[in-house]
This record gives C-alpha cells, sequence and structure tokens, in this order.
C-alpha cells in the first residue's frame, strides 16, 4: 500500500515541478511580483514535506536549502534577480531526477548533489548581506510580537487522507504561546462513533514573532481538507491577561466561539482603532470541493479500448437488424448506435490532455539554448489550452523540440546581425495552436533571417534530386526540405546541419496522421505548421469501394462527392476536370492501388481537403457513413505510404483507412520523378 502512496507523490510533485517551472518563467518577467513568489515557496515546500513523509529524503533536504532561499525572498529579506533564476531552474532538474530515482546511490550524483547545495547555501549567505536594511520603523514592528485568533475546522473525512490535526497544533504551539479551545458537542454517541472521522474543530489564541506566512504554512497540506480563519486581534500579547482568560475559560464551557468582538476592550501598546483596522485582515480558505479526480493513464487506454470493441460490435448489431428487418432490432440497434456514440465522445474528452502540459519543456529549451548562444529570444504561446489526443501529444514532443531547436540555430540571427538589418536585438518564436474544423493547427514561427527557397533549389539540382527544367512553386521547393539527408546547413553544429532533422519530424508527424509543412520569407522569418488529428482511435469516415476491397475516407477531410459518368472522365487532360466552372485535378484510387480499369471508367468523384486546395479521388463506389475503429497495421504493412490504419467491418473483412494528405504527397513526388 505504501508503495501505491509514493508512486502517487511522484506523480503529484512532478507535476509540482512544472508548475514550479511555469512560475518561475513568469517570475522572471516579474521579479516583484509577491504571488508568484508565493506560488514557488508552495511548490518547494510541498515538494519537501511530502519528501520526507515518503523516505524522500534526500529531495527533502535539498528542496530545504532552495525553500530557505526563497523564504528570504518573501519576508523581502533577499532580492530576486537573473542568477537565482537560473540557479533555481537547475535546481528543477536536480528535484525531477531525484524523484525519478528515488534515493541517490551513485557517489558520483551524491557528490554533484552536495555541491550544488553548497551553491545554493552560498547564495543566500552572500546576496542576503547585499539587501539593503529596512526601515527602522518597519524593523521595529516586524520584531514585535502579535496575537492571532485562528478557526481551524478540519473535514470530517480528514483523517481518512493520513493526516492528524492534533500535529498541526502542536506546529501552531511551536511558532509562540498558545491557548486552544477544542469544540467537541459534535461527537456523536459511541454506536453511531466512527472511528476513522473527525468531529471537532478548534480556535486557537497564538502569540508569536514570526510572520503571518508561517502561521499558514502549518496548513499547506490540508488548506483543501479544512476551513481556517486567522485573524489579528492586536500587537503584543495578551493571552495572560485577565479579561482573555475569562473568555478562553467561557468558551471551552459553553463551546461558543470567540470573535473579534470578546476582545475590543483590550488593547497593548496600539491604540482601539489601529486594532479594529488591522483585525480585519484575514485568510479565509474554501470549503473543498472536489473537482477533478487523478485517473491512470493505462485505465484512460483500457477505457478507449473497450469503447472501440463496442463500436466494432455494434456495427455487427447493425448489420445483423439490417438483414432480420425487423423493425424493434432495428429500433434498438438505432439506439445503442446513438449511446455508443455519445459514450465515444466523452471517452475521448477524458483522453485529451491540454498542450500547456508539455509547453513547459519547450520554454526551457528556449531559454537555455538562447543563453548558451548568447541569443535574447522572447518565446510567446497561443492556445495553450487547446487539448490533444495524450497518444498524439506523446508523439509529438520531439517533432516539435527539434522544430524549436531549428528556430534558435538557424532562424534567429545574433543581435548585432539583427541590428544591422534593422530588427529589435532580441528575437521572437511564437507557438500558435488553435482548432480548425477536426484538426488542430500548430504554427512555429520566427522572426529571423528566413529560408531563400533558390538556395534550396539549387542544392537539390546538385544533390540530383529534381531536374533543373523543372519549374517548382515556391512551396514545392520547401517540401524538397523534408527529403531524407536534405541539408542547405553547410557547417555542423551541435544542434544541427547534420542532413537529418525535418524528415524525421515529417515521418513521426505523418506516423500519427498529421501533416508538416514550410512557409518563409527572406529576412521576414520563418513559419512551420503541424495539421494534427484530434484523436487517433474512431474516426467518423466515409465508406467506398475501390474495385473488390473497401477503404475508409476520413469524413474530416472531405469537402463534396460528385457522380461522374464516363464521358466527362474520358476527356480529361492530365487527370484535371471542370466542376461547376472550378479545375480540380483528381486520382484514379484504382491506379494507385493498382488495380484493373473498369470498363466504362465511370465512378464517384470526392473531393477532400489538402493544404489550400482541393483534390479529386475518383472511386467505384459510396457505400455510406461509417463509425470506424482504426487499429494499427501489422509490421508487413507499416511502410504503406497511403495507408494509416484498418477497420474491422461489421461482417468481419478489412477495410483500410486512407490518409488523403500522404496519399496526395506521395502521388504528387510521383509525378515529378515521371517528369524528371
Amino acid at each position: 500500500m505504501i508503495d501505491k502512496f509514493k508512486a502517487k507523490f511522484v506523480e503529484e510533485s512532478l507535476d509540482n515541478v512544472n508548475d514550479l517551472e511555469e512560475a518561475l518563467f513568469l517570475l522572471e518577467k516579474d521579479m516583484n511580483n509577491h504571488e508568484i513568489i508565493e506560488r514557488i515557496f508552495r511548490a518547494m515546500h510541498s515538494l519537501k514535506g511530502g519528501g520526507a513523509m515518503f523516505g524522500f529524503n534526500d529531495l527533502s533536504d535539498f528542496t530545504h536549502h532552495l525553500e530557505t532561499v526563497f523564504d528570504l525572498v518573501r519576508n523581502d529579506k533577499l532580492n530576486i534577480d537573473q542568477n537565482l533564476i537560473s540557479l533555481t531552474f537547475s535546481a528543477t532538474d536536480h528535484i525531477k531526477h531525484l524523484l525519478e530515482t528515488g534515493n541517490l546511490t551513485d557517489p558520483s550524483e551524491i557528490e554533484e548533489l552536495k555541491a550544488f547545495v553548497s551553491k545554493i547555501q552560498g547564495y543566500s549567505h552572500t546576496s542576503s548581506s547585499q539587501v539593503p536594511v529596512k526601515e527602522k520603523e518597519e524593523s521595529i514592528e516586524e520584531d514585535e510580537s502579535v496575537t492571532y485568533l485562528i478557526s481551524f475546522k478540519p473535514q470530517k473525512e480528514i483523517l481518512k487522507n493520513g493526516t492528524n490535526p492534533l500535529y498541526l497544533l502542536d506546529d501552531l504551539n511551536a511558532l509562540g504561546e498558545a491557548a486552544t479551545i477544542a469544540f467537541i458537542s459534535e461527537i456523536p454517541s459511541l454506536s453511531e462513533f466512527d472511528p476513522v472521522s473527525n468531529y471537532c474543530h478548534w480556535q486557537i489564541l497564538l502569540n508569536t514573532n514570526d510572520p503571518l506566512n508561517e502561521i499558514k504554512d502549518v496548513f499547506i497540506f490540508v488548506e483543501d481538507e479544512c476551513t481556517i480563519e486567522i485573524q489579528k486581534i492586536t500587537n503584543g500579547n495578551i493571552i495572560s491577561h485577565p479579561h482573555v482568560v475569562k473568555l478562553i475559560d467561557e468558551a471551552k464551557s459553553t463551546e461558543k466561539p470567540l470573535s473579534l468582538d470578546h476582545f475590543s476592550t483590550v488593547t497593548v501598546n496600539k491604540k482601539k482603532e489601529d486594532s479594529q483596522l488591522e483585525s480585519k485582515k484575514k485568510v479565509q480558505l474554501k470549503e473543498h470541493k472536489i473537482s477533478s479526480i487523478r485517473v491512470s493513464s493505462n485505465k484512460i487506454d483500457e477505457l478507449v479500448n473497450l469503447v472501440s470493441e463496442l463500436v466494432t460490435i455494434q456495427a455487427q448489431l447493425n448489420l445483423f437488424a439490417e438483414n432480420d428487418g425487423n423493425p424493434l432490432i432495428l429500433g434498438l440497434a438505432e439506439q445503442i448506435q446513438k449511446l455508443s456514440r455519445q459514450l465515444r465522445d466523452n471517452a475521448f474528452e477524458i483522453s485529451l490532455i491540454p498542450l500547456q502540459n508539455e509547453l513547459m519543456r519547450f520554454q526551457r529549451l528556449v531559454r537555455d539554448l538562447s543563453k548558451e548562444m548568447s541569443k535574447e529570444i522572447d518565446f510567446i504561446i497561443e492556445g495553450g489550452e487547446i487539448e490533444l489526443d495524450k497518444n498524439i501529444i506523446e508523439h509529438l514532443t520531439d517533432p516539435l523540440l527539434h522544430i524549436l531547436r531549428n528556430s534558435i540555430d538557424h532562424g534567429i540571427e545574433s543581435a548585432e546581425d539583427r541590428i544591422k538589418m534593422g530588427k529589435s536585438p532580441k528575437g521572437t518564436i511564437i507557438f500558435k495552436a488553435y482548432y480548425s474544423g477536426a484538426n488542430v493547427i500548430i504554427k512555429v514561427t520566427d522572426d529571423g533571417h528566413g529560408i531563400d527557397p533558390e538556395k534550396i533549389r539549387h542544392k537539390a539540382i546538385k544533390k540530383g534530386l529534381i531536374d533543373k527544367k523543372l519549374d517548382l512553386s515556391k512551396k514545392e521547393i520547401f517540401d524538397l526540405l523534408f527529403l531524407s539527408g536534405f541539408s542547405t546547413r553547410e557547417e555542423v553544429s551541435d544542434l544541427s546541419g547534420r542532413g537529418v532533422g525535418m524528415d524525421v519530424v515529417k515521418k513521426k508527424i505523418g506516423e500519427i496522421r498529421g501533416e508538416v509543412s514550410i512557409d518563409s520569407e527572406i529576412n521576414k522569418g520563418t513559419t512551420i505548421s503541424l495539421v494534427l488529428p484530434l484523436t487517433l482511435s474512431i474516426i467518423d469516415g466515409l465508406l467506398v469501394k475501390v474495385a473488390n476491397n473497401q477503404y475508409v475516407i476520413p469524413i474530416s477531410s472531405i469537402d463534396k462527392i460528385y457522380a461522374m459518368d464516363s464521358v466527362k472522365i474520358g476527356k480529361t487532360f492530365d487527370q484535371v476536370l471542370t466542376i461547376e466552372d472550378t479545375q480540380y485535378s483528381f486520382i484514379k484510387m484504382r491506379e494507385i492501388f493498382e488495380e484493373e480499369q473498369g470498363e466504362d471508367g465511370s465512378g464517384q468523384l470526392i473531393l477532400v481537403k489538402y493544404e489550400d486546395k482541393k483534390i479529386g479521388l475518383l472511386v467505384d463506389q459510396v457505400i455510406g457513413e461509417y463509425q470506424t475503429v482504426v487499429k494499427p497495421l501489422g509490421r508487413f504493412l507499416k511502410r504503406q505510404e497511403s495507408i494509416s490504419g484498418a477497420s474491422i467491418m461489421g461482417d468481419g473483412s478489412i477495410a483500410l483507412v486512407i490518409d488523403t494528405n500522404r496519399l496526395i504527397h506521395v502521388n504528387a513526388i510521383k509525378k515529378y520523378r515521371t517528369k524528371k
């Protein structure tokens, strides 16, 4: 059982580290923001406390030193600067390592950790001495003790979560002199008593020299499991005052809670008006309501798989109902189809996660590499809340990291070069994500020197990839960058220039049924666009027939469907035909799948969207809409360029799922090679 809790702690702590990194990026832009500083401190405090609880002693000790530094910061005894932020970023890397490995065992790693801790300690000692001394009046007020009235009402279930409220009372007593009032009237009779339920709440009068933050930190792990109110009564210690002693005794005997009004006649070293004004400053933590739960990704995968199987069985039921013809069975099949569709949509909504969860590592990459290459770069994120299937995001990380490296290394110029070109010395990379129909579009744009299409063209001719007589559009030239081994970079750097990269990006994006394209203008910048499906497992498809085989075309890519006759097909030139006064290129699917041409050449034309154009796919027959469970292809068919998966039909037959983007792209390349 303890291993289960430790695994949960690690998972939650990694979320804390991500939150810590996100807060550091915000702090770097606004170094005087106390809310962000408090957020960072609380994340460190949680890591430290949880680490000690579950045996991650190295983590707890390490984070303690970092927490000490930020405790100085939040109490205005240490100023934030770039060195401290960089040090904290490095510390988060160590914390991740400690969480992933448990306790350190490698002596070299222990020495490295000790050296880093010394660095943190050294920073706090040297930096704190440089902070200007506060004004005399402020110092006197800080040193004067304060008496607080604390109301602490835990939820009934707090014991079940492993928290003992009495330990929290002990922690409060350790901060100074305290008087505690227990309210026990809600304790039931023995027959109704539940030993793992809490029936008590408390009020505490606390006199302390410590700042208010220290009191809040006592409740940092339980603030969602209780109602807490902290109110300042007055400066100085009034706990031994006869009137206060009498109030405490009366509250204990009558179980009537104390309020600030009870202390209105007690003044110590302060005017009554000032005391009442200060007493209005309080922290109110709302009663916790569970709005979300943490679920293992394996359980989500299992749920999606079960829904996929349900969709397949539902297709079999539909086929049986149609063949049987019984109206009752047909009605039931229709209802089950509606329910399975709703269940499918709900299951996939659960499997979607925001891009923001992965963007932190991209922010870190831009920050670290820009400093390493002595380039100032602003990384702007738009649409981080956009959600994608977690399986897509897992395959998306490496391609995006490579694209960003290219932008930093190839794209953004040095500050000196940018100034010469009349640009701001600081470069900009914009990461933008947005929905477009059933797809998500991601654009990574830099304002660097751009890509010269003529340079690419000459390089392609030199490598023998294209004929020099071939007239290519700007987009077709940029597409050459995705060919294996193609690079315009003469020298090799640690980041890029080895002739590998964009072809791998294309391949990996293709594996998740996505498309990638490049657009660029010299001296203005480059944009790399990714078009991604929302999910991989189940799609709404159009079932079509080519010769004797069935195929599925994703409905999200279809624009229109036309019935064509043999006359129109026969009179086309270079596979271009005119429909409603508009010319469209089209692809004969019988040729793609190497089937014999039909006797009359007729069929149905499906217009599909491809980038900013529409291309026709000529099929023999459109059967109808089909809810498709996409199964991966076996290893023998994995290299298929135009097929993204397969689906099991209601009658047990197989229909291959066509990736229209890849099919059109591959067909275009074949045409270029034929012309050459």
